[in-house]
């Protein structure tokens, strides 16, 4: 019997010092799938009042607590507004600050934010408000609680569409012109390539209606607008982004080289060897951001977003300790690494916050969304 009690004292140290020997190297992070955050709003119910246009009062303010995916994880949070029937297909988007639970509008800002769901100026509308959650590019959203608000905008802000030979004269991808007071005078940044310089104005997107073309010749830039006209406008001979400017009031049209614009380049684009720059296109929505945008097919590899086809600025993944570092879906210009991407067909888009000018910001936010 002492034989065996000493036996089996022996192996019980030999154990206990194997597990004395075992070392954590770390706990498993995991996340529980989301749990989202609550909405609130300030009213269901407002009429927006065209004499407030610029008070910067607040006069809808949402509030929202922050999503639990089970650990301490960097969210990208966005309030989407949409017209009630779009089943979330083209909602208005704003991007909230990293653990910000809070965003406010002033009657401009949320007059705006309406009228890009193509609500009636006058009319009273329902739409809906809901904040997506999401942990970065490749992560499946989580979305808060629906809410439904009764709404009526005032017009402000204006738009006529474009359409020709430059995207292909497709009537249902028109682009926009903006008037941002409707004073009558529209503007646009459009990239005309080699060969693609003929183009149409058109009051509804979607339609040929009540033309805006010219009597210009044909193969000259234009200078006259007339509705009804028998010609197309003709861009520069010189291919590249051009600032549209249509002014309904003098009937003139003209064009001035964009000294700014965004692309793509690495590893991914034609040549492979980040010696190709892929041209995203402006969006003009008259936003205080400036996004630029593209949907491309690539193959696996990585790349940056740069200005102007140079490497004065570009934007990549904030290494650690560099602005915008572990935020998700933000870059910087400053210290960055190259962007990585699985081959496959996505919708690119790259914001640059209000206040750009000769300098542009240092950090930037974008999205990747396969398609």
């Amino acid at each position: 019997m002492k034989k065996v009690l000493t036996k089996f004292l022996a192996l019980s140290s030999i154990g206990l010092l194997m597990l004395s020997a075992c070392k954590k190297d770390g706990s498993l992070v995991t996340t529980n799938g989301g749990k989202p955050g609550a909405l609130s709003a300030s009213a269901t119910t407002l009429v927006l009042d065209k004499t407030k246009l610029t008070d910067t009062s607040k006069v809808m303010t949402f509030t929202f607590t922050q999503p639990d995916f089970g650990y301490n994880a960097a969210v990208t949070n966005t309030l989407q507004i949409d017209a009630v029937g779009d089943n979330w297909a083209k909602p208005a988007s704003a991007t909230i600050g990293i653990k910000k639970g809070v965003q406010g509008y002033s009657t401009a800002d949320f007059n705006t934010l309406l009228l890009k769901l193509n609500l009636v100026g006058g009319v009273t509308s329902q739409v809906q408000v809901r904040v997506q959650h999401s942990l970065g590019a490749g992560s499946t959203p989580i979305y808060s609680n629906v809410l439904s608000l009764t709404v009526t905008p005032f017009n402000l802000t204006s738009f006529l569409y474009t359409v020709g030979s430059f995207q292909g004269w497709t009537q249902n991808n028109m682009d926009s012109l903006i008037s941002a007071t409707s004073n009558g005078i529209y503007t646009g940044v459009i990239n005309f390539t080699a060969g693609n310089r003929d183009f149409l104005v058109v009051p509804v997107r979607g339609s040929y209606d009540n033309k805006y073309a010219t009597n210009d010749p044909v193969n000259t830039t234009s200078s006259t607008v007339t509705v009804g006209a028998p010609n197309n406008f003709f861009a520069p001979a010189t291919p590249g982004f051009y600032i549209v400017t249509l002014n309904v009031n003098t009937k003139t049209i003209s064009f001035a080289p964009a000294t700014e614009y965004y692309s793509i380049i690495g590893s991914i684009t034609p040549g492979g060897d980040f010696s190709t720059d892929v041209d995203l296109k402006y969006v003009n929505n008259g936003d205080a951001t400036e996004t630029w945008e593209g949907t491309f097919t690539f193959p696996a590899g990585t790349f940056k977003f740069r200005r102007s086809h140079d490497w004065t600025y570009s934007w990549g993944i904030p290494k650690a300790g560099t602005d915008g570092a572990g935020i998700a879906n933000t870059l910087n210009d400053s210290s960055n690494d190259n962007i990585p991407l699985d081959a496959g067909k996505y919708k690119i888009t790259f914001t640059l916050p209000p206040g750009i000018g000769n300098k542009p910001s240092i950090t930037a936010t974008y999205t990747l969304v396969k398609q």
